[in-house]
């Protein structure tokens, strides 16, 4: 197995990633000449033209979580959807990728991936069709839950890169593929808000439906096989992962730094649009919509920091992800709200503070994925869990500050969440 252990992380948290699965998981690889459970001649390491199909397919398919989003009052328009209701369009797809990270991913752990993935990704295009073909707000609904259960699949694909990387370069190998899944979550709202002012809300979930019907074709011919070497019972492989976060330091804390950090990047992108559409700066949906692009940017930070982790400066590297939110969100505050000098640097905010996420997630990816090889999908699925808790409530937590206090609420709570990493952070 490899447990080797990485600077920056617990120097024992490869032994004790073995302890917390004995004696349930403890297995020989049966062809230690190569990474876990690669099929015989394959060698590992991952090719430029594969990184990228893995980084691609990641991105079109998490972006399926997020079209939605800003299509919330044309659907519910659409088909009649009670106003009130209409939040139920978002937060059911959430609760799909919810259940999906608790019960569908840690499946890599257990069946064969490439076998997996095809599944997730095929559902996946018949609940999309679902979607754009629904002529009630129930079908709409049950479609948009089973949407965020099959978009796990990138969290099936991205322990999958790190099996077929190298040690020396795993980080760099999970940076690349997350940069590709960091597009997909920041290009999806524009997206669909530009697709749906030039066309109307069911072509955007069509269209992603083709493409996920190309991928699952193009992944079921170049992705190698990979079957895991551990053979639990399903009950089992769940049941171990409550004993992973409770026996692993480095994954408890990698999941609850990140969760304030995904706490503080949901609270901006819920509040922002609701302060740029407000009186102060009174944007367009499109002004909004270009806005939200500058974001993108902010997914450099991904293979940035997956270079840097392979050099072993996780820690160095964590606090100055930690640092670049807190800055984020106070340099809303250096020009009057509604000036084009505060619309600057709202943009600068947007673009630093998804640097910092999306360097701290591949760090906290790399950390974890330099313990037990035959255990990283449960541990991906506990970090992703326990750090989509974090996001889920940063947006309503968001929502309530903008309501009461404006954006010198939300912007300070927003603040205290990455503080709050920092002061757990500075225990380590």
């Amino acid at each position: 197995m490899d447990a080797s252990p990485v600077r920056g992380t617990s120097p024992d948290a490869g032994a004790s990633a073995a302890a917390a699965l004995a004696p349930t998981d403890a297995v020989t690889s049966p062809v230690p000449s190569l990474s876990p459970g690669l099929s015989p001649g394959l060698s590992p390491g991952l090719s430029p033209g594969l990184t990228l199909l893995l980084a691609a397919a990641c991105g079109l398919v998490v972006a399926n979580l997020y079209y939605a989003q800003p299509l919330a009052g044309p659907i519910s328009a659409a088909l009649g959807l009670d106003a009130r209701a209409a939040g139920l369009i978002v937060t059911l797809t959430q609760i799909g990728y919810g259940l999906g990270l608790l019960f569908v991913v840690p499946l890599g752990d257990l069946v064969e991936n490439r076998r997996l993935v095809l599944w997730l990704v095929g559902l996946c295009a018949l609940a999309l069709e679902g979607a754009a073909s629904a002529a009630t707000p129930m079908q709409f609904l049950a479609a948009t839950l089973a949407v965020g259960v099959c978009s796990v699949a990138v969290q099936v694909l991205v322990p999958y890169a790190a099996h077929l990387s190298s040690e020396s370069q795993r980080g760099r190998a999970v940076g690349n593929v997350m940069s590709g899944l960091m597009l997909g979550i920041m290009l999806a709202r524009p997206v669909a808000s530009f697709v749906a002012q030039v066309s109307s809300w069911p072509v955007i979930f069509r269209a992603s439906a083709a493409l996920m019907l190309v991928i699952a074709a193009v992944l079921a011919r170049l992705l190698p096989a990979r079957t895991p070497v551990a053979v639990l019972r399903y009950g089992p492989l769940l049941a171990s992962m409550g004993r992973l976060f409770a026996t692993l330091p480095v994954l408890r804390r990698r999941a609850l730094y990140h969760a304030c950090m995904f706490g503080a990047f949901s609270l901006f992108w819920t509040t922002t649009p609701l302060l740029l559409a407000g009186p102060a700066f009174g944007l367009s949906q499109g002004g909004i919509a270009l806005f939200a692009l500058a974001g993108v940017a902010g997914a450099i930070a991904a293979p940035l920091a997956g270079r840097v982790a392979d050099r072993g400066w996780i820690r160095p590297a964590t606090a100055a992800a930690i640092l670049c939110a807190v800055a984020a969100f106070g340099m809303t505050h250096l020009a009057t709200l509604g000036s084009s000098a505060s619309l600057g640097w709202l943009v600068a905010a947007a673009i630093l503070l998804d640097f910092g996420v999306a360097g701290h997630m591949t760090l906290g990816q790399r950390a974890l994925f330099a313990l037990d090889a035959p255990i990283r999908s449960r541990l991906n699925a506990v970090y992703m869990t326990t750090f989509f808790l974090g996001g889920a409530l940063g947006s309503p937590l968001g929502g309530w500050a903008f309501a009461r206090g404006g954006w010198p609420l939300a912007s300070a709570i927003g603040m205290g969440l990455p503080l709050l990493a920092a002061a757990y952070f500075a225990t380590e």
